[in-house]
Order: C-alpha cells, then structure tokens, then sequence
C-alpha cells in the first residue's frame, strides 16, 4: 500500500508540478466497474470549486487509498478538470478449503469471512497472506506442528479471482517424554500420573492422552501447582517451561522447571469484613484448621460453603476470599477470610423456558423459592433438583441474572429440555424369562404436560395376560397431597415354563391411593384395594399348591391395605448418579379377607458419583411375609421370587429359591453292597436268580440319601431293605417330576453397580451401561412336610431348607446396558454367574422391555 501510495504521489508531482494550485471546475472518475463514483467521492474528500495544491491532492489519495477498495489510483489534470483514474481491487468469487479434517470447512470459512476472506468481498493478497499464517498456528496449537497451508489465486474475468486454500493438516505430534525438573518431595511418577497429558501407552490409541495440546498442557500446570498448594507447599513456582519438537514435527519433548520450596502450617484463622451473621455460624464452615498443613483446595472450599450460607439468607452476590498472610520465618500462615456480603437480593420474577408441553404451573409447584422473598441458593437449588426428579426433563439449568436498573433484585430463570413422556405403542418383542411378548400400550408420565401420570396397557407373553389401567395426581391438593387409582385384570399361567411351579390363576381388582408429603425428601402413602384370584393346578403341581388348594379353596377373595415411606435426594428421577433414596412398605391383607396374610419390604439405592460420568451404585432390597389368622403361611402365590433382569441377573426369571415337592410314588428300595451297588438273589453257584414278576425299575438310596433309579432290563430278583422289627419292605418317595421354583416368603437381594460412559456416545441422557455383582436369593422358615400317611419315613423335604442361609445366596457379574426409547426403556445384560449350582437355570444374554435398572 505504501509503494502504491508513493507511485500515486509521484505521478501527482508529475502532471502537476507545473502548477502550483488551481480551483477544479469539475472531477472526472475513469476506470469503475463495481464501485459507485458516490463512494468515491465520499472518500476523496476534495469538490468542486475547491482551490486545491499539490498538498492536498496527495491527502485526499491518501483518504481514497484508505477505503481497500482499489489496487491503484492517478490522479490527472485536463485544465481545471480533476481526472481520477482507479484499478479496483478484485472481488472473490470461488473460495475452495480442501484436506482439512480436524477443523470442518464451515468453521473455517465462519473464521475467514470474520477476517475480511470471504466470496462476494474484495481480496487483498495481504489478508490472504495473514490468515494462512493465522491458520498455521491454529494447527500448531493442536500440536500439528507438521501443518502446512498453500494458497493459489486465479484470475477469472471482470476483475474477478478464484482461491484454492490446499490444507496439508499433518498429524498431531505425540508426547515423547515429560520431564520435571527441581522437583525431590514427589516423584516425577506421582506427578505425572495427575496429568492429562502422558507419554503414548497401551491406552494411547483411544484415550489420545499422549497427542499434545497447548490447552491441556496449561490445565496440567495448574494441576501440578494446586497438587503443591493443596500439600503445603505455598510458595511453590514453576518457573519456566519448555516445549520442543523433534526434527520431523512428530515427537515432543515437555520440560518444567519447578522450586517447591517449604510445607507452611496454618497458624491463625480468623473472619473480617461485613459479618451480616454471626462469626460462630461461618467458622463453623472451615474445612481447614489452624495448626494443620496449608491447603489451598480446603481454603477455596471453605469461602465456597460461606458463600452458599449467605446465598441461603439472600446475599446473593456475596464474596468470601481467604486471604493468606505468609510468615516465612516461622513458615506458618495466618488465613483471614473477608466476607462482602452485598445488598441482600430478592427474587422478581421466576421464570421458565423449554417447557413446550409442560404446563407452567407444573414447575411452578415444585419450587420452594418465593417470588418477592429473598433470594435462597439452597430453595433456588432443591427446585433444579426437584424439576430433574420428575422424570420429565433430560436436564435442567438455573440462572440468576440481576435486574437491570436495580442492584438488590434477581430473576430466576429455569431452562429445560424435555423429553419423551409418553408413548402409545403397538410392539412385538421377546424377554428372557417371558418369551415372545405382544402388546399395546399408551402411557403419558406427563399426561396433557399436567404432570399427571397416565397408563393404559395390554400386554401378553407366554405366562402373562394383563390389562392395566392406572392415574395418578401428584398435586391432588395444594399442599402435595396426591391420589391415584388403579384397575387391573391379570391372568398368570407358567405351564410353559419348565423351571416354575406349574399353575393358573385369574385376578381382577382395583385399588385407590394417597400420598401425603411429610418433609421436602419423605413420603408416605396408602392405598386400600380389592381383588378376586381364581386358582387352577397345572399338569404338573407340586404337593405345596396341591395341599393349599385343597386346605384353602381355589377362589379367594381379597381386601388389602398397604401403607409405605419413601425417602429420596436423588439428583434425577431418570438415571440418577448421586444422591439415595430409601423405601419402606406394609401390605395387610386384612380381616375379612378369603387370605390374611403380610408382606414386608425394604428397598435402597445408593449413587456415588466419582467423576462427571463415572459413578458407584449400591441397592438391596429385603422382604419378608407370613399368614395370621386362620392362615399359618404366606400364600404360594404372593411369594417373593428371585433371578432375571431387575434381580439376580444371570439366572433365569424367578428361577431360584426353594423348590416345591414335585409328585412322587412310594417305592419299595433295594439293598446295596458296600460299592453302592443293589443288591440280587443268587443260585448257590453265586448266580443272579431270574425272576419273570421282578421289576424292571428299582430304586435304591445312594451314599447322599438320595433315591435313585436304576434300569433292572435283566429282571432279576432284587434283595430289599426290610425293616428289623416287623419284616415289612422299605419304601421311600421316588419324584416323578423334577422341582421347580416355588419362590418363598424370604427375600434377600443386593448388587454393586459401575456406572460408566458408553463409549463413542455424547449424548448419555438416555443410555446407561454398567458394570454389575449381583448377590442375592428368596427362602423360607417354614418348608412342606407331608403327613405319615401321605409319605412313611418322609423325614425333611429334599428341595426346601428353612431359614437364611448366606452359603445359598447366588452370585452373578456382567455387564449392562439400559436404552429408553420411544417404545419404552429396552435392557441388555450378559452375565456370568459365579456360584451357580447343578440344578440352577442360568441365562447369559438377557433383554427386557420396561425394565430400569
């Protein structure tokens, strides 16, 4: 520009040094195709009937040059006619980014344009040239440092030119050594093990740890001083580092140089400012302590817990810095923490945004923070908390702008972003434990954006026919009180299942509930309902059902009263990852009933989180239940059972737990030899003696005392077991069936759970993948034991112990995987049982349909 400026400059020296001044008549521009001659004379700063020099005719070029419009510019005269002659500069009309990868081209396009490079504006070779420049060091800062940009301008017609910007990325240049330098209290690995940044590993090729960045390298400074700070060590310094390239740009070499200097103790705390509270209620905050080891994190943490504190009583905008004041003789630190507490603040107006089904007043009520009361963070807090555990939101964010023109004012704002509710499905699937499951369903856990809870299902398998319908107010009252009802007919058939008790039975019933909130976390309800249960036997029963129906009916009607308390702070109603919650519940069949009977239960989840993805889960769930009344037993059929997804998973659904006493036959038992072996007449050459009538099957009891069947095709004449006193044959139960699971009125559950991200998934609102050890198993205190009649010499049975006994508890470990889709949540576990046994059903891949672990 300078050169073009001068060449102008001469060339006005040139035509006009022969005249010193003269007034111009009139300005002629030459050479214009886009430009308008207005812009040039706005510009050019100089009209006509203007007495001009030499002097000012060179200013107003200046001015003209100044507008990076033209290339070139002469000035003329033809007597008093001002000729100004221009060469536009040329307009880009094809801008074309090729090779690049790690930054898209909209982005460099967006960052070009915003540089002045873009199609439709004028191109300077100056600009282009800077931007490649800025471009390099782009990439140079991705560690990049083989980056390289090429340019090539063409000329088109009408002053026109097309850019090619060829992008050659390189690749990221890999962490090749770490070195700290001055360093003698920590060891380099105890330092770098708290860095982002690592020398490539086994783990390299996924985490790209080892790929260097400036940013993460400035994150991993501040790491390394907070490591010191946070030890003691309050005049650490690093004092310079250096970052070098190998010579083919692929390797780098960090080294941090580093003065550690001396531990410092705490040796006073103490408070100044304005202490709008009293002194006792912030120190009561302090996580450091005088005496102790400096620590810069606990000094932070404790300005943040009296910063909350006075944010509770409406001083929003409230400061608290711990300011240390260092004696480096007697290394020890006194720490005063200077409150600036600011006007207390109160709330305008609460507002909310994202809500595009969801009612206003839905949100409204479960804000504890007032409009027109002062400003609480917790109350402003516990409503974020409380909206995500409605279930309704994938998330939830607050904010707290000030109003404008006002210095002791806040609004709230809450923002959120919903997600599916609701579904109305028509579905064919299958679920382990269930087989083929067909059904329809509609359901709105946000019914109308009410906040209602909806639910209208039918649904069949290959042991269950149901139809439900089921509403639920939460806010039936102003005051939280909420009441729903529900109406159902269920029909249960586990013929098909070779692993469960084989009966039926049919039960229609209804029930009508109340809730009442007894504290911000805790809940109680109670509901009362009704119901009628048809019984039918199986092919196949085992003597519990048989003896049951027989001592009991085969219709039962129902009145039950149940009652429960929940408490809970988990921080989301879906996937939570911090917080528990903890229930108790009561069901009384009560007097009046066919059935009077009890069940209680104890469920609790605990949510860990360890990091911003990672997080630990621990849940149990406990249940015990027993007859009164005319009833010595909990009814078979409202027997908790255990195994399958939401259980023990790696073992079939409600396969484990004791199992019923299957038909069976009295049979006479053979004598056996000291081999175990039965025993046969013989001749006296020692030979079996052939009977016609002997029978073709015998049993006999093996070393366990079991009864064991073995094939006589031979028909020899058997030696039984007969009794000393009177003669007569042994006889013992031989089981014509096999057992199978009858549940029992134990149950003892619990599992771990690590909660970690899916890989190559960003958005993690609907999916969760865990790492699971399953424990757990039902019992009972009370086993069948036929009568003598029924069975002689049936001494225990041989599928049931009583009590609890930790040894039979089942364990499993796997991995799972919980998606909630439109159709409804779909769970994937495969799991590995660890102390499985002969006769348990175990299942390895599991899915379930509406199943949330």
């Amino acid at each position: 520009m300078r050169v073009l400026f001068f060449t102008c400059f001469l060339a006005v020296f040139s035509h006009l040094a022969a005249a010193e001044s003269f007034v111009v008549s009139d300005i002629r521009v030459e050479g214009l195709q886009r430009i308008s001659a207005g812009t040039v004379f706005e510009a050019f700063s100089i009209d006509v009937g203007d007495s001009v020099d030499s002097q000012r005719l060179a200013t107003a070029s200046k001015r003209l040059f100044k507008t990076a419009l033209f290339n070139d510019i002469s000035l003329q005269r033809d007597g008093d006619v001002l000729i100004v002659q221009v060469v536009e500069l040329p307009t880009i009309t094809q801008l074309e980014i090729k090779g690049n990868q790690a930054i898209t081209s909209d982005a460099l396009k967006d960052g070009l344009k915003q540089s002045g490079l873009a199609e439709g504006l004028v191109f300077k070779r100056s600009t282009l040239e800077r931007i490649s420049l800025e471009l390099e060091r782009q990439y140079v800062a991705q560690g990049r440092y083989d980056a390289n940009i090429k340019t090539e301008v063409t000329p088109l017609p009408r002053n026109r030119v097309g850019l090619v910007i060829q992008v050659d990325e390189g690749t990221v240049a890999s962490i090749q050594h770490v070195n700290i330098i001055g360093n003698s209290v920590f060891s380099d690995e105890e330092l770098l093990k708290t860095f982002q940044l690592q020398t490539s590993n086994f783990w390299s090729w996924y985490a790209s740890d080892d790929k260097y960045a400036r940013e993460k390298l400035s994150g991993d400074l501040e790491t390394l001083r907070s490591y010191y700070l946070n030890r003691g060590y309050i005049r650490f310094n690093i004092e310079s580092t250096q970052v070098s390239v190998s010579p083919n740009k692929k390797g780098v070499y960090i080294t941090i140089n580093v003065t550690e200097g001396d531990i410092y103790n705490v040796r006073e705390l103490q408070l100044a400012g304005d202490l709008v509270l009293p002194e006792e209620e912030l120190e009561r905050f302090y996580i450091i302590q005088e005496g102790e080891v400096f620590s810069r994190q606990k000094v932070t943490l404790s300005s943040d817990l009296m910063i909350k504190r006075l944010g509770n009583d409406g001083y929003t905008f409230a400061k608290v810095d711990g300011i240390p004041k260092i004696d480096d003789e007697t290394k020890e630190v006194d720490i005063t923490f200077f409150v600036e507490p600011g006007k207390r603040t109160y709330v305008r107006r609460i507002n909310f945004a994202g809500n595009e089904s969801t009612l206003d007043e839905v949100l409204r009520r479960e804000m504890l923070q007032m409009e027109g009361g002062w400003a609480s963070t917790e109350k402003i807090e516990a409503g974020k908390k409380r909206l995500n555990q409605l279930g309704f939101f994938k998330g939830v964010n607050v904010e707290t702008p000030a109003v404008a023109g006002a210095d002791d004012l806040i609004d709230v704002n809450y923002s959120v972003e919903e997600q599916l509710s609701g579904s109305l499905n028509f579905n064919v699937g299958y679920a382990g434990g269930s087989g083929f499951i067909i059904g329809t369903s509609i359901s709105q856990n946000n019914f109308l954006g009410t906040g209602n809870r909806m639910s209208l299902a039918l649904q069949k398998n290959s042991t269950v026919q149901s139809y439900n319908f089921s509403f639920q107010d939460p806010y039936y009252t102003i005051d939280g009180v909420s009441r729903g009802f529900n109406l159902f007919y269920r029909k249960t058939d586990f013929s098909s299942q070779s692993f469960t008790s084989d009966y039926q039975s049919n039960t229609l019933g209804g029930n009508v509930s109340f809730g009442y909130p007894i504290s911000n976390r805790e809940r109680l309800s109670f509901t009362l309902g009704a119901s009628e249960t048809e019984m039918f036997e199986g092919s196949t029963v085992p003597a519990e059902i048989s003896s049951f129906i027989d001592d009991n009916g085969d219709r039962f009607r129902e009145y039950s009263l149940g009652s429960s308390w929940k408490w809970s702070n988990l921080n989301r109603g879906l996937f939570p990852t911090d917080g528990a919650q903890q229930s108790l519940s009561f069901d009384l069949a009560i007097p009046g009933s066919d059935l009077t009977y009890y069940k209680l239960g104890y469920k609790a989840d605990y949510y860990i989180p360890l990091n911003l993805d990672w997080s630990l889960r621990f849940r149990t769930e406990l249940g015990y239940g027993d007859g009164f009344g005319d009833l010595n037993q909990l009814p078979f059929f409202k027997n908790f059972r255990a195994g399958g997804v939401g259980s023990v998973r790696g073992y079939r659904t409600s396969s484990l737990g004791p199992q019923g006493l299957p038909e069976y036959n009295l049979v006479d038992l053979v004598e056996t030899d000291n081999d175990g072996n039965p025993v046969f007449e013989t001749d006296n050459l020692g030979r079996p003696v052939v009977d016609s009538g002997a029978a073709r099957n015998i049993y006999y009891e093996n070393a366990d005392g079991d009864i064991v069947r073995a094939v006589n095709s031979a028909g020899y004449a058997p030696v039984y077991v007969t009794d000393a006193a009177n003669g007569s044959i042994e006889q013992a139960p031989a089981y014509v069936e096999s057992a199978t699971a009858l549940g029992g009125n134990i149950l003892v559950e619990g599992s771990t759970e690590l909660i970690f991200p899916f890989p190559f998934i960003e958005d993690r609102s609907s999916l969760r993948s865990v790492f699971f050890l399953d424990a757990g198993n039902v019992f009972t205190d009370q086993c069948y034991k036929p009568n003598d009649n029924e069975a002689p010499n049936f001494t225990s049975h041989p599928f049931c112990n009583e009590g609890i006994d930790l040894s039979e508890l089942r364990l499993s470990t796997g991995v799972g995987v919980t998606w909630v889709t439109a159709i409804g949540p779909l769970t994937f576990t495969y799991s590995f049982p660890l102390n499985d046994k002969e006769d348990d059903r175990t299942e390895g891949f599991e899915f379930s349909l509406g199943q949330v672990f």
